[in-house]
This record gives structure tokens, sequence and C-alpha cells, in this order.
């Protein structure tokens, strides 16, 4: 039953390659463009999540003009070159405690849900999104899930906060694995030398027995790590 389990995985996981962290960008931009166009044909929709990495962190609390506010960054980068009303981009509340604007990002989500713009999934129940894009840093971490943190295993919340998180800032909000794990397509992206290690760990025969938070991104659709050389180069 286990290889059964692994190789349905593998089945729904690719993994792409670029030359250089160019080449992945672009490789990128047409797979996020492809999949909304499908979308848009099937729905008239697309849902997407922008997260961790080389992306954007996903959900960081510090206020929406910080350096490392998620959605400065978005507004000031791919936002800015795409038609996207800004009414459809949904930030959290920066005036609130992490553990409120978790609360009130997860009420955001079910009210999204209520009115059909995010549709549920129908075999776990949680928010369904087409598409989501996630970084990976060198322990391994996905969002703001970090390796041996309690939150790995939240079954229940569908937005969680993070007071200690091992990389600055130490509050933040994040999805959690079930809302992640629900999502159609995922795309982690990962480029550059830094972390080689865990994208070893991951996808190649490392020999190590520890679980990386980024082996925990089982989507119920297909996954695809678009990866530069540097980031392959142990593969």
């Amino acid at each position: 039953m286990a290889e059964t389990v692994a190789a349905m995985v593998a089945a729904k996981r690719k993994v792409e390659v670029l030359g250089s962290e160019e080449e992945l960008a672009a490789a990128l931009a047409k797979y996020v463009t492809d999949l909304s166009d499908k979308f848009v044909r099937e729905k008239w929709l697309f849902t997407v999540v922008l997260s961790g990495g080389y992306l954007i962190d996903l959900l960081r609390v510090v206020p929406k003009t910080h350096p490392d506010s998620n959605y400065k960054l978005a507004c000031d980068g791919l936002l800015s070159k795409v038609p996207v009303v800004p009414e459809n981009v949904y930030a959290i509340n920066d005036t609130l405690s992490a553990e409120g604007a978790a609360d009130d990002y997860e009420a955001c989500l079910r009210y999204l849900v209520e009115s059909g713009v995010l549709a549920p999934s129908a075999a776990s129940k949680f928010p369904k999104f087409d598409l989501m894009l996630l970084g990976m840093g060198p322990d391994g971490h996905v969002a703001s899930l970090f390796p041996g943190h309690p939150l790995l295993e939240e079954k229940e919340r569908w937005v969680t906060f993070i007071k200690d998180s091992p990389k600055p800032p130490p509050q933040r909000i994040t999805f959690t694995f079930p809302v992640i794990n629900s999502s159609e397509y995922i795309a982690l992206v990962v480029a550059g030398t830094g972390e080689v290690d865990a994208v070893h760990t991951a996808l190649g025969n490392s020999g190590d027995a520890k679980k990386l938070p980024a082996q925990m991104v089982t989507p119920e659709g297909e996954l695809t790590w678009f990866l530069d050389k540097d980031a392959a180069s142990k593969l």
C-alpha cells in the first residue's frame, strides 16, 4: 500500500529544471498564464495564492508599508504588471495582533467560500484554490510552516499564526497544510544555491530520513517544482 501511495504522489509531481533564474521566471510566467486561461475559460474565475521564498512570503504580520510586507511587494511587483482589480487582492489586517489577523483572514476566506468566489474541496471541505505559488527556505519550510513546529500538524484551522518564527519577522500568519493541499495546482519555486541541500533532501536520494515541510506539500491536483540549475545541482 505504501508503494502504491508513493507512486500516486510521484505521478502528480513534476520537476522542471531551467538553465537560469531568468529562464525559470519565464517558464513560471507561462505556467501561470496557461492556468489562468484554462480556469477563466472553464469558470470565468482564477484564484491564486502568492507565497514564500522567491515569490512573496505568505501573510507576514507587518504594516502594508513595511519592506517585508507581502501586500506591498505584490502591489509594487507582480500586481503592477497584471490587470488584477485591487478589490480582488485580499491582504491581512495589519492593525491586529497575529492571532487576531489570523482569525480575521480566516473569516474573510469563509466569506469568499459562502459567496461562491472560492469553492470548497469536495474531498477535504477546505477552500480550494486554483493555484498556490510557494517558495522554500533552506530548512525546507514552506509558507510559514517550519520544521518541527506544532503547526505542521494543524488539521482544523484554515489560517493560523506563529509568534516564534525562526526567520524574521517573528510574528506571521499562514495557511495550514489542509488548505495548501486542497489546491488544484501548486508551483514550488526554488532558485540559487541557498536551498540546494533542502532540494536534495526533498527530491533526491539524500538518504536523510527527516521529512521537510516541503515534502508535506501534496495537492489534490498537480505539484510542479520549478528549479534553476543551481538549486538542482545536487539532484
